[in-house]
């Protein structure tokens, strides 16, 4: 009786890994014609680049290694935001093994401290970009710009929530790091005769002690004007005051779970009729009260046309921001806020109250026809459509410290989601 089981008398291909064979192939030849790192890399061609040009300082006429160039640093970033990747250490890896990223990079070596910086370091050229590409679109008649929805989206911080402390902690706390800061200052000066490697650690470990001390530093100027914005509205109120001993910008905010979390709101403005970002913002409120007449007056000076209409929930349509932009000439199409209040109180939610505006009065008027109704029913589908894709692409958690590195990562998701509208709209080849 055969007692060998099935797999020992199958006969079947088995991989060997260990036969050394030559492959005669290029990076061209090996990423797909249609891939969408081509796409990527053709879409960067075509931007101003001139700004990031600017930074290096390595020319024709000086001494030094190569700088990396900037269209291949803004493609690797490109290409990994469109692939969900949050960190510069996981890019660097796809850098290593992922022929997109291979071929993006041509031979050319990058480091993740360099993929870092790059990341964090060029808000205003993104917003530059994003601007230009959708001024492009305008004058191609494919964002009329006559609505713009906008909407915010709370993101989680890199902070825990235990990072958080009161004033006397954060005196303590400075303290130790100055303390700190000056016997490694100290140290440094006595000990000269160093190995380039134990130097190197040193300056390491200080740069890291000076950084801390600059964070509680400012976590301390912003606690004071927290705590009196806070008493000026609750006497007693200011003392509860606590902010983040490592990001000091990040505000504990309300989620969508329900919960409490150190996070960011990100603002974004959306075209109607074609989905595509037109304007992005980032603050550290909690609330989106008193954020649609900056939006507003962004995308009116940015573009030099003003929407017909925008659209936004209540939380937007605060008494003065709806003055504001409806004096500007733009209707706002909302919801009333705190309407069922007043229905339970048997008032008529669309009739001027006292002490209102002309412009208050008219919004509450035009939210009672029909056709504004259905009008405010598309606002989901417009506004909420880019904060779902870009939590799609990871935009969960920032993995950045600081509003001005946050609203650079921001600004990324929000160049990529465009990539992404302009091939759907037959902007660029597909």
């Amino acid at each position: 009786m055969n007692t060998q089981k099935p797999s020992q008398l199958a006969r079947v291909s088995r991989p060997h890994r260990i036969q050394v064979e030559m492959h005669m192939l290029s990076l061209e030849d090996m990423l797909p014609r249609d891939h969408r790192a081509r796409i990527v890399w053709s879409f960067v061609k075509t931007l101003d680049l001139e700004p990031l040009y600017e930074k290096i300082v390595v020319t024709k006429s000086t001494v030094g290694r190569n700088s990396i160039a900037p269209e291949i640093l803004v493609s690797l970033w490109l290409l990994a935001t469109l692939d969900g990747i949050g960190t510069a250490r996981e890019l660097g890896r796809r850098c290593e093994t992922d022929i997109a990223y291979l071929w993006t990079l041509g031979n050319v070596t990058v480091n993740y401290h360099t993929l870092s910086d790059f990341r964090v370091e060029n808000g205003a050229f993104l917003e530059k970009t994003l601007v230009d590409t959708v001024a492009s679109l305008v004058a191609q008649g494919l964002v009329p710009l006559e609505t713009i929805a906008q909407d915010g989206m709370r993101v989680r911080a890199s902070a825990g929530s235990s990072s958080f402390r009161r004033k006397p902690t954060l005196e303590s706390l400075q303290q130790q790091a100055q303390a700190h800061v000056d016997r490694l200052k100290k140290e440094s000066e006595n000990e000269c005769d160093r190995s380039d490697g134990d130097a190197r650690r040193q300056a390491a470990v200080e740069r890291a002690s000076r950084e801390r001390q600059e964070r509680l530093d400012e976590a301390l100027r912003q606690f004071e004007e927290l705590s009196k914005q806070r008493e000026s509205r609750r006497k007693g109120d200011g003392e509860k005051t606590r902010v983040s001993t490592t990001d000091p910008d990040a505000r504990n905010m309300k989620m969508a779970n329900g919960g409490f979390d150190p996070a960011f709101n990100v603002q974004f403005a959306t075209d109607a009729d074609s989905r595509v970002i037109v304007a992005v913002d980032v603050i550290n409120s909690g609330t989106d009260s008193g954020q649609m007449a900056p939006m507003h007056e962004k995308v009116c000076s940015t573009y030099d046309k003003t929407p017909k209409t925008q659209l936004v929930d209540s939380a937007y349509a605060t008494k003065g921001d709806v003055k504001t932009v409806e004096s500007k000439g733009t209707e706002v199409v909302s919801t009333i806020p705190r309407g069922s209040v007043l229905e339970s109180k048997g008032k008529d939610p669309h009739a001027q109250q006292p002490g209102e505006s002309d412009e208050y009065t008219a919004f509450r008027a035009r939210m009672a026809k029909e056709e504004y109704k259905e009008l405010y029913k598309t606002r989901p589908s417009v506004a909420e459509f880019p904060n779902a894709d870009c939590r799609n692409r990871n935009l969960r958690q920032f993995k950045v410290r600081g509003l001005v590195k946050v609203k650079a990562v921001a600004l990324w998701h929000a160049v990529a989601f465009n990539f992404t509208r302009m091939v759907n709209l037959g902007a660029l080849a597909s």
